[in-house]
């Protein structure tokens, strides 16, 4: 009876180590859940980031007021018979 209960402490003991450092272990699955969490929120970024591109196309095909926005703020354009006026604050 001696025997057997070593050899089920042995086993034991073999399972515990297993569990906390071998491959597998608890701390190894706590480290890929961490790692997955910051995919899965990486991955919500990208999406939400592909969305917006996405719309953003839709209103360059579909409509000019997108384009027009675009080449106002990005390339300086006015619309012919606009005046353009630029405030410079004074530097002194």
């Amino acid at each position: 009876m001696k025997v057997f209960a070593a050899i089920l402490f042995v086993t034991l003991c073999a399972l515990q180590v297993n569990l906390w450092v071998g491959k597998g272990s608890l701390g190894e699955v706590w480290s890929l859940k961490k790692t997955v969490a910051k995919q899965q929120q990486v991955n919500a970024d990208l999406i939400a980031r592909n969305t917006a591109l996405n719309a953003e196309v839709l209103d360059l095909k579909n409509g000019m007021a997108a384009i027009e926005e675009r080449a106002r703020t990005e390339l300086g354009m006015i619309k012919e018979g606009e005046t353009f006026y630029r405030i410079v604050e004074n530097l002194h």
